[in-house]
């Protein structure tokens, strides 16, 4: 069947941190007394991500939904903090941290998402985003003069349903009226968006800049200009 739309993942697929996670933790930490290494705080912020449940609230009201998302990161980032504690002004301090991950500035486009992404458009395909995220998102795309190439955002603490969790994906097919072969999705996690998609029924490219990858996956691209080609040969 023809491809008809086109999936992406947001962080680490099409944005990134305008500067190191881990960096812009500790230097935020220092201003509330608490000195950390930003290699030791990228650590512990890797395995803690791994370990926390799903960002998704499966029945929540959409009034509800923020502050739920606020209290899943403030749960992630304590966890992170847990060797210095204790952190007397850590709500000051995850206050500060929350608010700098919702501006747009503290954020970056990959350097070919803009003509990826144009190329895609006047293809006339469907171009989405699935995301593992919170609310603030929408915000950081527009802010980056992105959002207007996606014909939906889908949130993962939205949606209810986190990748690799086939609904998520399901949710993109069936807002577009598509069948799983209609579509690919394309993300930098082995896990939520290869796996994520093949639960669906959805082809996957996997998104792998460093090469780490570069004997396991057939269907990988070092950049996000090589899914053009990865469509073409599947015409």
């Amino acid at each position: 069947m023809a491809i008809r739309a086109i999936f992406f993942d947001a962080a680490g697929t099409l944005i990134k941190p305008s500067r190191r996670v881990g960096e812009s933790y500790a230097l935020v930490a220092e201003k509330y007394g608490i000195e950390v290494s930003p290699t030791t705080i990228s650590e512990r912020f890797r395995l803690s991500f791994d370990m926390a449940p799903p960002l998704a609230f499966p029945g929540a009201t959409a009034a509800a939904i923020a502050a739920l998302e606020r209290d899943w990161w403030r749960q992630l980032v304590w966890g992170i903090f847990e060797p210095w504690r204790p952190f007397e002004r850590f709500d000051d301090f995850f206050a500060e941290l929350f608010e700098y991950f919702a501006r747009a500035e503290s954020w970056a486009l990959y350097p070919e998402v803009p003509e990826t992404l144009s190329a895609l458009k006047a293809r006339g395909l469907i171009v989405d985003v699935i995301s593992n995220f919170d609310s603030r998102l929408v915000k950081i795309l527009e802010g980056l003069g992105a959002d207007h190439w996606f014909d939906e955002i889908f949130i993962s603490s939205r949606v209810g349903h986190a990748k690799p969790s086939r609904q998520i994906f399901e949710a993109a097919l069936n807002k577009h009226g598509l069948a799983p072969d209609n579509a690919v999705h394309v993300g930098d996690s082995e896990t939520n968006d290869l796996r994520g998609a093949a639960n669906a029924g959805i082809r996957g490219i996997l998104i792998d800049r460093s090469g780490d990858n570069e004997e396991s996956h057939p269907a990988r691209v070092s950049t996000l200009k090589g899914v053009l080609g990865f469509l073409d040969s599947s015409i």
